[in-house]
């Protein structure tokens, strides 16, 4: 479900940031739910908690950093069940507020969203440039 949620990153590193969660190497996501229908997994929800998102106000925000609901398995609760814990778990983590992001041409996740009571703050553009090629990884 990582890799339907994210493409871009590789299917092999996916599975190596999921062994890393599970064997305690990572910091974050600090919590990982997931949905499930009998014995099969159709959803799950990263979360972590930042000290800064967009047009919050305090500085300990619950993170939506990952959501996902495989398509058979849209539209019938799954999301919405994955989002109600996780505002229970920041809830229980002392966070006040809930944040997410979505990307700009991504209408069904904001639609979702929307949908789930999130309200819409600010559109932005991030930019990325190397200063130094011999640092990053190969």
């Amino acid at each position: 479900m990582r890799c339907a949620l994210w493409p871009d990153d590789a299917d092999a590193w996916h599975r190596q940031e999921v062994s890393r969660f599970f064997a305690g190497e990572l910091r974050e996501p600090l919590e990982t739910l997931i949905a499930v229908d009998g014995s099969a997994a159709v959803g799950f929800a990263e979360l972590s908690i930042r000290p800064y998102a967009e047009d919050c106000v305090t500085d300990r925000v619950a993170y939506l950093e990952g959501w996902y609901v495989v398509p058979e398995s849209r539209r019938r609760g799954v999301g919405r069940a994955l989002v109600e814990a996780a505002e229970e778990w920041a809830r229980a983590q002392g966070c006040a507020e809930f944040a997410s992001d979505a990307l700009l041409d991504n209408h069904v996740s904001a639609a979702a969203h929307t949908a789930l009571g999130f309200l819409e703050t600010v559109q932005l553009r991030c930019f990325r440039k190397v200063v130094d090629p011999s640092k990053l990884p190969r």
